[in-house]
C-alpha cells in the first residue's frame, strides 16, 4: 500500500477502535445512575449511531471544503477533547432530576454525554477517504481498504473492552486512554495543523491540566469509609465500613447500590428484613429436616449463605454467583472461611442449572439476583421457572425476593402468574416482614412449591415477623391487576419495572 493509504487505514482503525471502546464503556459508566437495562443500551447504541451518521454527513461536507491533513488533525484533537469530557460530564449530567419518563431521561442523559464525541469521531472517515483518493480508477480499492480497517478497529475495540480493558483499567481510565490516543494522533496524521509555537504550548497545558484534575474527573470519588474499589467484568464493586445500631458492619456496594451488610464477628446477623423472612421460611420447613440442601442464586456479600452455614451445621449449601471476583472478596474481606462448607459455582445461574445432573435434589432454592436497578430477565421466565422446579424436591420451596410497588406494580403480578404457570394455581404465596396494608414500593418474597403448603402456618409461627398472603387471597388481590406470563420470547422486565425506577430514582409518583 502507498504511504498515504497506510496512514489512512491507521487513522480509521484508531477512530473506530476508540468509538467502540467508548460505546461499550458508556453502559458501565451510566449504570450507577440509570441502571443497566434495555433502555440504557438502546439509548447508547441509538445515540452513538446517530452521532456517527450525522458525523459522516458533516464530515463529507467538511472534506470537500477543506481537503487537507490539517482538517484531519483538528478532528482528532477535538475528538480527544470530547472523549476527555465524558467522565466529568457524567458526574454532572447523569444526576439531573428530570421530570420525565425513565425512557426519555436515559435518552436525554446519554445524548448530552455521548452525542458530540460520536459525531466528531464519525466525521473522520469521510475526511480520510477524501484525502486518500488521487485517481478515480483506484477509488474502490482504497475505499475498500479504509472501511475494512475501520471495521477491524471496531471489532478489536469491542473484544478488547469486553474481555480485557474494563476489568484491567476501569471505565474512567479507559476514557482517559482513548482521549490521549486521539490527541496524540492529531499531530502525526494532521501534518502541521497547528503552528509550532501553539503546539509547544497547547500539549504541555493539556498534560498538566489533566494531571491537576485527574483525581476529580477520572477517579471514583470515595469517602473515608471506603476501603476497596474494583470494576470487574460484571459489577463496579465497593466495600465500605459502616455501623448500624452500634454494630460494625461491612457494606457491599454493587454498581452504586447497597447489596449486602456483613457482620464479620456474627454470621447469624441479618440486616435486611427480607433476609430475616428468608430465615423464617427456611426455619419453618427445616424444623423436621435439618439436613436440607439449599441453593442460593446470587452470592453477593455471602451474608445469607454464612447464616445458613452457622445456623444449620448439617445442611448442604451451594451458591451460584456469576462474578468470581465477588467470591474472592468474600474470602478475603467478608468473613467467608477457607474451610467453609459452602460450595460456590461461578457462572450464570441458568447455564449452571441447565447442566445440573441431579434433578429434584434441593429442599430450598433461594433467589437473590433481582434489585432496583436491573433484573436479569432470563431468570424471570416460565422456562427458567420450570428449570427451578425440576431442581427442587417435590415438597421443596422456591423463595425469591421481588422489589415492586405492592399496590400498582407491574412486575410482581407478572412474576407470580408466571410461577403459577409452572408450579400450578394455588401454589404461590407472597410473604413480607411488614404488613401489606398501605404498602408501596417494598421488597416482597414470592414463594412457590409444587405441593400445597399451609402458608398461614408460617404467619402463626412468626406473627411479628411474617405477613403472608396465601394463594387464594393473592389470586383475589391480583384478579384485576395487569399481569403477563414472562417467557424467553417475551419478557419485557425493564418496561414492567420502569415506573418503580422512576419513583425511586427519578420522578415522584403523582396522584
Amino acid at each position: 500500500m502507498r504511504k498515504e493509504v497506510v496512514k489512512a487505514v491507521l487513522v480509521v482503525f484508531i477512530a473506530s477502535f476508540c468509538t467502540m471502546v467508548i460505546e461499550l464503556v458508556a453502559g458501565r459508566i451510566l449504570a450507577p445512575f440509570v441502571g443497566v437495562s434495555l433502555y440504557t443500551w438502546t439509548s447508547i447504541i441509538g445515540v452513538v449511531l446517530a452521532g456517527i451518521s450525522i458525523g459522516a454527513y458533516l464530515g463529507g461536507i467538511l472534506a470537500d471544503r477543506y481537503p487537507t491533513p490539517k482538517t484531519l488533525g483538528w478532528l482528532l484533537l477535538l475528538s480527544g477533547l470530547a472523549a476527555l469530557s465524558i467522565s466529568p460530564l457524567t458526574g454532572i449530567v447523569a444526576q439531573w432530576q428530570l421530570e420525565t419518563s425513565l425512557m426519555l431521561r436515559i435518552l436525554a442523559v446519554t445524548t448530552v454525554i455521548f452525542f458530540v464525541p460520536a459525531t466528531l469521531l464519525g466525521m473522520i472517515s469521510p475526511v480520510v477517504v477524501r484525502l486518500s483518493l488521487d485517481r478515480l480508477e483506484r477509488s474502490g480499492n482504497v475505499v475498500g481498504k479504509i472501511y475494512a480497517f475501520s471495521t477491524l478497529g471496531s471489532i478489536l475495540g469491542t473484544f478488547a473492552t469486553g474481555f480485557f480493558l474494563i476489568s484491567w483499567m476501569g471505565t474512567r481510565n479507559i476514557l482517559l486512554l482513548m482521549s490521549v490516543i486521539l490527541i496524540v494522533s492529531s499531530p502525526f496524521f494532521g501534518g502541521a495543523f497547528l503552528k509550532r509555537r501553539v503546539f509547544m504550548v497547547l500539549f504541555p497545558v493539556l498534560f498538566f491540566g489533566l494531571w491537576a484534575v485527574h483525581d476529580q474527573a477520572f477517579t471514583k470519588q470515595r469517602d473515608d469509609h471506603s476501603y476497596y474499589f474494583k470494576e470487574t467484568d460484571y459489577f463496579t464493586i465497593e466495600l465500605k465500613k459502616t455501623e448500624k445500631d452500634s454494630r460494625p458492619l461491612e457494606m457491599v456496594v454493587l454498581d452504586n447500590l447497597i447489596h449486602s451488610y456483613v457482620d464479620l464477628e456474627d454470621p447469624l446477623h441479618l440486616q435486611y428484613g427480607y433476609e430475616k423472612t428468608y430465615a423464617d421460611l427456611v426455619a419453618w420447613k427445616a424444623k423436621n429436616n435439618p439436613r436440607f440442601r439449599a441453593l442460593i442464586i446470587g452470592g453477593g456479600g455471602y451474608t445469607f449463605p454464612r447464616f445458613l452455614e452457622a445456623k444449620y451445621p448439617q445442611a448442604q449449601i451451594e451458591v451460584l454467583e456469576i462474578d468470581p471476583h465477588l467470591t474472592r472478596l468474600a474470602f478475603e474481606y467478608l468473613g467467608l472461611s477457607p474451610k467453609t462448607r459452602i460450595r460456590t459455582f461461578n457462572g450464570d445461574a441458568r447455564w449452571t442449572l441447565m447442566n445440573l445432573k441431579e434433578k429434584g435434589s434441593y429442599d430450598f432454592i433461594l433467589g437473590d439476583a433481582f434489585n432496583d436497578l436491573s433484573i436479569p430477565y432470563h431468570l424471570t421466565t416460565r422456562e427458567f421457572s420450570a428449570l427451578l422446579r425440576s431442581a427442587l424436591k417435590p415438597d421443596g420451596l422456591l423463595i425469591a425476593n421481588v422489589i415492586d410497588h405492592f399496590q400498582t406494580g407491574l412486575f410482581m403480578p407478572s412474576y407470580v402468574r408466571t410461577l403459577e404457570e409452572v408450579f400450578g394455581k394455588g401454589k404461590v404465596a407472597l410473604v413480607s416482614d411488614s404488613s401489606f396494608e398501605g404498602m408501596g414500593i417494598s421488597t416482597m418474597i414470592v414463594s412457590a412449591s409444587a405441593r400445597e403448603q399451609d402458608w398461614k402456618e408460617l404467619e402463626r409461627v412468626n406473627p411479628k415477623n411474617c405477613y403472608v398472603i396465601d394463594p387464594p387471597e393473592l389470586d383475589r388481590r391480583l384478579q384485576n391487576r395487569f399481569a403477563m406470563i414472562l417467557t424467553d420470547d417475551h419478557a419485557p422486565v425493564d418496561n414492567l419495572t420502569a415506573p418503580i425506577f422512576e419513583e425511586r430514582f427519578g420522578r415522584k409518583r403523582r396522584g
